[in-house]
């Protein structure tokens, strides 16, 4: 189960055989027409096309602000991750959480721990719908690592949040119902009755500031736990916005077990 080497395609790994690999709920890359996937982010990450392409102009974007509170949520979810076809741009969200991004030369890797199987297969789904060849290798502890190939397509990515080998958010960051559908996927973990947690990079501590800023933008403001707290993690609680955050991430992967995802209740 080695990973795969260079080069922008590799022969990926099948994702762990825990129970029967669900099919793909993801929709195929969208296209321009007579044109190829749509890759290029823009500073950010994002898109640059409005809703009637594939990066819709999220009225919860930094250049409003997140004094906008829940007026600006309740916007975003006409921009949720059902309304909109996939692109490489989302992958920030995966960047948000735990993710890593390192590049060699012209082009770059994504990679991603995570700590259970479906996780991989909901991944592994995603990266192939933005046209990503991913691997995948068991870790320490019952962990899986996702990856990538070293591809041109994320360079753009990796310049973004990139400073050396520093990660750290654009200053036009926002998060979209894609990208937190990424981070849920990766690192997102219900806390019954009403909380869920997005959990970060531990040693992304540049990053965990400006994501809370991203997330209030949103609409979904909650604490920042510390490692000591259960964390890093920020702590999405109450039913109104974890209502919010399951209209933004949309439908629950075929592979995410009961009560993994946020519904709409």
């Amino acid at each position: 189960m080695s990973l795969s080497g260079l080069g922008d395609t590799g022969k990926a790994q099948p994702p762990p055989a825990l129970f029967p690999a669900p099919e793909s709920d993801t929709p195929t890359p969208g296209r321009r027409r007579g044109g190829a996937p749509q890759t290029d982010p823009s500073r950010d990450g994002a898109p640059q096309s409005g809703p009637g392409q594939h990066g819709p102009a999220r009225p919860g974007s930094p250049q409003q602000g997140p004094s906008q509170g829940d007026d600006a949520g309740r916007q975003l979810v006409f921009f949720g991750a059902d309304a909109a076809e996939p692109t490489v741009a989302d992958l920030a969200g995966l960047l948000a959480g735990p993710g890593e991004v390192v590049r060699m030369g012209g082009t770059a890797r994504l990679s991603v721990q995570v700590d259970a199987a479906w996780r991989v297969h909901v991944l592994v789904a995603e990266l192939a719908s933005r046209g990503l060849a991913a691997s995948w290798q068991p870790t320490e502890g019952e962990r899986h690592a996702v990856r990538t190939s070293y591809t041109r397509v994320l360079k753009p990515l990796a310049a973004a949040w990139l400073h050396g080998t520093t990660k750290r958010p654009p200053a036009a960051f926002h998060l979209t119902g894609r990208r937190l559908r990424l981070w849920l996927a990766a690192a997102g973990t219900p806390e019954p009755p009403d909380c869920f947690l997005l959990r970060l990079g531990a040693d992304d501590q540049e990053c965990w500031e400006p994501i809370g800023v991203a997330l209030a933008s949103a609409g979904l403001a909650g604490p920042l736990l510390g490692p000591g707290e259960g964390g890093p993690a920020y702590r999405i609680t109450g039913r109104r916005r974890l209502a919010r955050l399951a209209e933004l991430v949309g439908q629950p992967p075929r592979a995410a077990p009961t009560n993994a995802w946020p519904t709409r209740s």
